[in-house]
């Protein structure tokens, strides 16, 4: 299965095309430039230099949340605009499962977590194993406090990788919680997680049609609470 990912969900961007597990070709950006300007130029460079084009494709993969809201916006925008023409299958990602895919070859506890401002994380927590991932919780935007109660009295060690890695490390090991941070090449999240987890989907048979693939938050955005604290101040 040729697989197509996409990665937009925080600062860096990153395309990757797969076979299956194999990687065949990945680029990463973290130049500073928005999404906007370099997610779909990379997406074309990469599958011109492997002679393919859309069509040879089979899933479009795609890092659906939690992150930056504009980030999952454009990145979701260009799974669906590239799946539509070809009519491909795609998979909406969760970013922090994509990124514990990348520490799959590891045998611990995996904490994943992105800065999510406002005194949170966005964060899911797994189990790599044999090769394989098993999540021990839901995605959510968690306060560091309710983590560390969460992982309290543990003598499992965590290891911590996403860009709120160093943040979500220097907490649990400040309240006594046995962490240390995943090695720096696997710590941010990579188009290639994102393929990985997006046959896994393929498999299970949860991919979905362009028309329905959306973006997935985990909280309003400030736009949003905003309208609604009007609203309540209004009542």
């Amino acid at each position: 299965m040729k697989i197509l990912a996409l990665e937009s969900s925080a600062t860096a961007a990153s395309v990757a095309l797969c076979e299956d597990e194999a990687l065949i070709a990945q680029s990463f950006r973290d130049t500073g430039l928005t999404h906007s300007q370099t997610l779909l130029p990379m997406t074309e460079e990469l599958l011109a230099h492997c002679g393919l084009t859309v069509a040879d494709l089979d899933l479009i993969a795609v890092a659906a949340g939690p992150g930056s809201f504009t980030g999952l916006r454009i990145g979701v925008a260009t799974a669906k605009g590239l799946a539509w023409a070809a009519q491909l299958p795609c998979a909406g990602c969760s970013t922090l499962e994509a990124m514990a895919w990348n520490l799959a070859g590891l045998d611990g506890e995996l904490c994943a977590a992105m800065d999510a401002r406002r005194h949170q994380v966005y964060n899911a927590r797994f189990r790599a194993e044999n090769g394989t991932i098993t999540r021990l919780t839901e995605d959510r935007a968690i306060a560091l406090e309710d983590l560390i109660e969460e992982l309290r009295g543990t003598k499992t060690t965590q290891i911590v990788l996403g860009d709120g890695a160093q943040l979500c490390c220097e907490a649990l090991t400040a309240a006594g919680i046995p962490a240390r941070l995943a090695p720096p090449n696997l710590r941010q999240q990579t188009a290639w997680g994102v393929a990985r987890l997006g046959l896994e989907l393929a498999k299970a048979g949860r991919t979905v049609p362009p028309e329905e693939l959306v973006p997935v938050y985990h909280r309003l955005s400030q736009a949003e609470r905003e309208r609604l604290a009007r609203e309540k101040a209004k009542a």
